[in-house]
Formats: structure tokens, sequence, C-alpha cells
């Protein structure tokens, strides 16, 4: 059978000639000297295969396996399926007060907020409960208790991108990174003090340990913010200028299930709920017998869906897992939640047999997948009744609105990749990952899957953004080749003020070493310096490279830097 697959590839790529000729040029990269190369790509409406590289060759996917959790979830769960958040009653209402244990029951929800908790405790206010002689219980047992996926680092728990999974959480926004909150450091008014500090949403759950102090307003601003590993102690350090602009970061919290009781209690509190006697917070399951006293239900799955993939929300993706084995099999586990991701996209035509999974999310090292099993899920899923929203997710290269261009928004910003490209983006520490849909210039659709791991050079989302240009430009063989646009170190510093207008970075500290690191490259770019512009170029990579690995940078910001400085050392080279 493979050695009729291989004919079928080579008598394509004969006819197709050109299009090999041009990714095999792109490929042809120092960058990629001892890395992996996997490229694939499909006619998008017969699912031939036109050209491959390593196609059937095993890799890390890193976030393109948010391709595979999110189709399953829309196949299995549907676009209209809700998450939900309950009360529950133990006891009997006499008068205002509630005789027994209050329970709040999560059910996976990763869109609960505080207004949502607030409007709960509205809700029992209404009820004509203003008492509770019992315990505040929390209830997390729609999942099981392993917080964290098998693979993920210890080093990455403290972030937003490595939150702890529980069936009852909370998001401080509506970016809804469940299992976090937002910590700002703000100036005070005199030197000598200690910075200012705000927690959203309020919480006594953690522990703020202020270490800043307030400095001149002519010094520089050197704020760090950080929980401590296994516990929820969160330490501020460094120099704040009077007049110093706010630092602010997503902070993951230890255990989220008490994150989320101790803002209901609060929740309780503000609307004159008051607990009665020995009452105490814990944490158990709902009494089979309960009264169920009010429910909230989230969006529906196809909303949160735009957030899952334009923002490659990494929480989204372990809790899809875990709410498929849940409602599937019965189990929110990891383990059941894979089982039936595996047997969906085998439906899609995936070969399950060459591959392996262990996340949701793509943050494990230990996922691997080849690119024509990308390609021939991107093409099988067309004909679902939910691949018009699937399609619609997908980041749109060059657009410049948020929840449109996603990870994309500045990476292809001309034609004819611009708005043509549809592709889930993918990084993790040497490994770097594209796949999607783009229509050629004889109106062609194509699914196409580029993968790279193993590399040492800083970025190789240049090489990802040319194949994906060779593709749209597919077709245009009488056409002339366009001029590419010069680019400059301003455009660089241009786009690092607009991603810390749009709070792509985590707070002023990064803004200001990317803005140094650009000042020194300036002063080299128009001087016969080449080497040492590149050589400050290279810096700017690695830096940016560090300030992802410490999630200092949004995944958005670090694709669109990385893309903007790669073609500028194309250029100088």
């Amino acid at each position: 059978m493979q050695q009729g697959n291989d004919l079928l590839v080579k008598a394509s790529q004969e006819e197709n000639g050109s299009l090999e000729e041009k990714i095999d040029e792109v490929l042809d990269d120092a960058r990629l000297d001892g890395a992996v190369t996997g490229v694939s790509v499909r006619n998008a409406e017969t699912g031939e295969l036109l050209y491959e590289e390593n196609g059937d060759i095993r890799l890390h996917p890193a976030s393109n396996m948010k391709l595979l959790s999110g189709a399953a979830a829309m196949e299995t769960l549907g676009p209209d399926y809700h998450f939900s958040t309950e009360v529950w009653a133990d006891g009997n209402v006499q008068g205002s007060a509630l005789n027994g244990d209050l329970y709040l029951k999560g059910k996976g929800d990763p869109t609960l907020m505080k207004e949502d908790l607030d409007q709960l405790a509205q809700d029992l206010k209404e009820q004509g409960i203003d008492q509770i002689r019992g315990d505040l219980v929390g209830d997390d047992t729609w999942y099981d208790d392993v917080r964290l996926s098998q693979d993920l680092n210890w080093s990455d728990e403290p972030f937003y991108t490595g939150a702890q999974i529980s069936a009852l959480t909370l998001g401080p926004d509506t970016d809804y990174d469940a299992g976090t909150i937002i910590v700002e450091v703000m100036a005070a008014e005199e030197t000598g003090e200690k910075a200012e500090v705000k927690v959203t949403p309020n919480t006594d759950y953690v522990t703020i340990v202020n270490n800043t102090e307030m400095v001149a307003a002519s010094e520089d601003k050197d704020i760090s913010i950080q929980r401590q590993h296994g516990n929820n102690e969160i330490v501020m350090e460094g120099e704040m200028p009077v007049d110093g602009s706010d630092s602010k970061s997503w902070v993951s919290v230890w255990e989220p299930t008490g994150y989320a009781m101790d803002v209901f209690k609060k929740s309780l509190e503000e609307q004159g709920i008051q607990m009665i006697g020995d009452s105490s917070v814990t944490f158990g399951s709902t009494p089979e017998d309960a009264d169920l006293l009010v429910e909230k239900q989230s969006i529906p799955l196809e909303e949160l869906y735009t957030r899952f993939m334009k923002l490659s929300n990494n929480g989204h993706g372990e809790v899809l897992v875990k709410e498929m084995g849940k409602v599937l099999e019965g189990k929110g586990s990891w383990d059941a939640g894979l089982d039936v991701l595996e047997e969906a996209v085998a439906d899609f035509g995936m070969n399950t047999d060459t591959m392996l999974l262990r996340d949701g999310s793509g943050m494990s090292h230990k996922n691997m997948i080849p690119a024509n099993e990308f390609t021939e899920m991107l093409y099988g899923i067309q004909e679902a009744s939910w691949y018009p929203a699937f399609e619609e997710s997908l980041p749109v290269a060059g657009h410049p609105e948020r929840f449109v261009g996603g990870t994309l928004r500045y990476r292809m910003t001309e034609a004819p990749a611009k708005d043509n490209v549809l592709a889930k983006t993918g990084s993790l520490t040497g490994v770097s990952a594209l796949s999607g849909y783009v229509t050629d210039s004889d109106g062609e659709k194509l699914t196409f899957s580029i993968m790279f791991n193993n590399y040492l050079a800083s970025s190789v989302k240049g090489i990802e953004d040319e194949i994906a240009t060779v593709l749209a430009k597919h077709g245009e063989e009488d056409s002339q080749p366009e001029e590419p646009e010069e680019r400059t170190v301003a455009d660089l510093q241009n786009l690092v003020g607009e991603l810390a207008e749009g709070e792509e970075f985590v707070d002023e500290r990064a803004v200001r070493q990317a803005e140094m690191h650009l000042n020194a490259l300036a002063q080299y770019e128009n001087t016969e310096s080449t080497d040492k512009a590149i050589k400050h170029l290279n810096g700017f990579r690695a830096l940016i490279e560090h300030q992802k690995d410490n999630d200092m940078i949004s995944e958005m910001a670090y694709e669109a830097l990385i893309a903007a400085s790669d073609n500028l050392l194309e250029q100088w080279q």
C-alpha cells in the first residue's frame, strides 16, 4: 500500500514540478541544518497528496495538537455544548436560613468568572436565603484530581500557559484563562515606599510578597512577578519609578478549586449571605439527595472555540480532553479523554497507529504526529456539519483584529498570503509548526502541514511563512515575481509598540528589554557593519525566545516578532 502511495506522490510531484522545486528551495535553509522537517500538502477537494517531505515521519506538533482536540470536541460534544456550574443544598430552608451545607459543583466550565459567582449568589439571595448554617463545600469531582498533564514541565506551572485543570475553576477576564489571576504592580506616590499591588479578582487565596521599592521618576522600571513553585506565594521584586506605568502578569494558582471557593464566599458575603456558627469552607462530593438551587451555563462550545484556537489557549485544550472523557466514557481524566479523541480523529481519516497522543494542548514534548496525518484530517473534516465554525476559528494571516488574526495577526501581512492562509500555529523549544488551509492563485483550496523539530536557530517561522506564500502563489506560471517590500528596524520598533499597546507583553519590563535591543540594533542598520547588525538582530531574536519561554509575551507577540525579524535577517544576508 505504501509503495502505491509513493508512486502517486511521485507522479503528482512530476506533474507539479514547479511546486516541488519551490518548496524544496525554501527548505534548503541553513536554519534547518540538523533539524527534522515534515511537510505535507494536499488538494483540499480530492485529498490528493501534492507534496511531501518526510510526511510520514512522526514529529512533535506543539500547539497544532489543538487541531485534533478541538475537532474531536466539536464532533463528540457538539458546537452547542455548554459547560455548567451548579449550587446545591443538602438541608432545608427555614425562614431565611439554610440548615445544611451549600455545595458549589463545578462541571469544567473554563469561562467562569467573578461576575458569574456574583450572579449565583444574587440568585440565592432572591430565593430568600441570607444565612447558611452549614459548610460551604467545593465539589470538583466531575473530573479526577490530576491537575497537570503528565508531561508538563514543572517550570511551566506557575504561568498561565501551564495553569492547573480542575472541574471547579475561575478566570480573571474574557480571554478565559481559567485557574489564573491578574497581578498588577502600580506606582505609589513617594520614593522609598513599596509599589501598590492589585489582584483580579480579589482573593485571599494567594499570598502577596511585595519586595518592590519606589524610586525616582528618572530611574528605570524593573519589576518581576512570579509565583513560587508548589504554593500560592506570589513574589514581586524590583524597582518602580514614581511615574512608572503598571506592570501586569497573568499568574496561575495552585489548586484552583480553593481559589474558586474563596471568591464564591466573598460573593455570598457581598450579597449579605452569612455563614453562621462553625461553618467552614471544605471540599467534597455533592450528595445524591441534595436539591439543585441555581445553575449557570457557559457560552456554547462554538463560541468558546474562537478564543481557544485564535489565542491558542492551553487550558481549553486540556479541559476539552477531560470533558470528552467524562461525557463519553464517564471518567474526567486525560486517559479517558485521549481515548475519545483518538477514536474521533481516526474517523476523520488519521492513522492513529502511527501517532502518540499525550495531551490536548500540545505542551507535551511526547506528542508525535506525522505531517501527512494532519493534512489528512484537515481534508477529512470538511464534510462535518460543524466545519464552518472550525475554519472560522483558525488564525487568519495578516488580519489586524485580535479575534480574527489571532496568532497570525502580524505574520504574512501581504498578498497573496494575507487573509488567505488560515492556520494553527505551534511553538515549543526546538519545535515549530503551522497547519491549515490556503487557496492558490488558480482557486484551488489546499491543506498543508509544516513541522520543524530539533532546530537550534532562534526561529524558523520565516520558513513556514515562505512555504505558505509559495502555496498561495501556486499556479502563477506567467506572473512576474513581486519585489519584496524592504524592511527596516523601525518596522520592528513599531511592531513592538503595537504589541505593547495590545498588552501582548506581560509587563513594561519585557517591552523595555525589546526596545533596548532594537535601539542598539538601529545603530548598525545603515552602516557597513552588516555582521554586527546581524549579530544584534540574532540577539533580539534570542531575547524574544527567552521571553516566550518565561511567559513574558503572548504567543501572538512571539509569532509576530520572530517572523518580522526573520524577514529582516533574510534581507540583510
